[in-house]
């Protein structure tokens, strides 16, 4: 397996995971948030990494000469709304030239399945809350960072579906949850930080819906991708969640009330909220039989403990967000 963005926020799961499954990996990973969350797997003979970045179509011709590679787990990017919007000309060359350059070669090279990191953020806003939407529905991308998502996804879909390399786009929902390469600047994860320092949580637009996913169920559906026979996934998308995982803010907040007493939350209005869907996702459990095995309560439960157990020396490091 080649992992890209593999000392990542989801990268640095997957590894690990993958790593525990007895599959070969190869990182290639430009190091921009630092390489500590994946340092110990280079004790691992089954690991190998490359310190480049998927720009580089030198450096990646490279890693792909290094071995036969059965799959492509694509993950690297400039993540997030806020980076994206900072650095616009990174965010198209990395999310969108660099990735389609990297299909390319995967095809080039033969490698059997390319899996693609999209996102639920592709929906946009709802035009009827009242409505879960599918992988049928609109797209309608309202940051750059979705619509570099949504022109990649295009991009796949519209390849031969003769090539050798079958691609496979998963739409992952608003991710939270510990990890090696730990990221304070998610809604879950914010807010129970905020909170379990005792600080008070200042929130615009409670009521608009997300679908939320634990960092390490999004891992496990990557790699049930990887392993699953192909006819199951080739030019396939499929939103990773669950449907019960759909929250507003405020519901959000009202979980981690019910673990923590004495939260101060002061709720500012907001009307105008650029994404506000919820989702359906009964297309991966019915045809992969993907589950979730950790809830948004039990993320919180973690993520509290860790705060407050004093595992972060100082939890507001800029070195926990995408941008400082």
């Amino acid at each position: 397996m080649l992992v890209t963005g593999g000392a990542g926020y989801i990268g640095s799961v997957l590894c690990k995971l993958l790593l525990q499954k007895g599959h070969r990996v190869t990182v290639a990973d430009n190091l921009m948030y630092g390489g500590e969350p994946i340092v110990e797997l280079l004790n691992d003979p089954a690991f190998t990494f490359f310190k480049c970045d998927i720009r580089d179509q030198d450096q990646m011709k490279s890693v792909f000469e290094s071995a036969p590679f059965d799959a492509i787990l694509h993950l690297a990017a400039i993540v997030g709304d806020p980076a994206c919007a900072r650095q616009p000309e990174l965010t198209r060359a990395t999310n969108l030239d660099a990735s389609i350059a990297l299909y390319t070669l995967a095809e080039q090279y033969g490698v059997g399945r390319f899996i693609f990191s999209s996102t639920c953020s592709n929906y946009g806003k709802m035009k009827d809350p009242s409505v879960f939407v599918t992988e049928g529905s609109e797209l309608a991308p309202v940051s750059l960072y979705a619509e570099t998502k949504v022109a990649f996804e295009k991009y796949l879909l519209s390849q031969p579906v003769s090539n050798r390399c079958k691609p496979v786009c998963l739409r992952f929902s608003t991710v939270y949850g510990l990890s090696p390469r730990p990221r304070f600047d998610l809604t879950v994860n914010e807010f129970s930080k905020e909170l379990a320092l005792g600080r008070e949580l200042v929130i615009f637009g409670e009521q608009f819906w997300r679908p939320y996913c634990h960092v390490v169920d999004l891992a496990r559906a990557v790699i049930l991708c990887a392993e699953a026979p192909e006819e199951k996934v080739a030019f396939e998308v499929y939103n990773v969640g669950d449907t019960s995982e759909n929250y507003t803010k405020k519901m959000i907040v009202s979980e981690i009330e019910k673990q923590l007493e004495g939260c101060q939350v002061k709720y500012i209005q907001k009307n105008e909220d650029p994404r506000d869907y919820r989702v359906n996702f009964d297309k991966i459990r019915e045809r992969l039989g993907f589950g979730i095995t950790i809830n948004v309560p039990q993320g919180i439960a973690q993520t509290i403990k860790a705060v407050k157990d004093g595992f972060f020396a100082n939890p507001d490091d800029p070195k926990y967000k995408n941008v400082n």
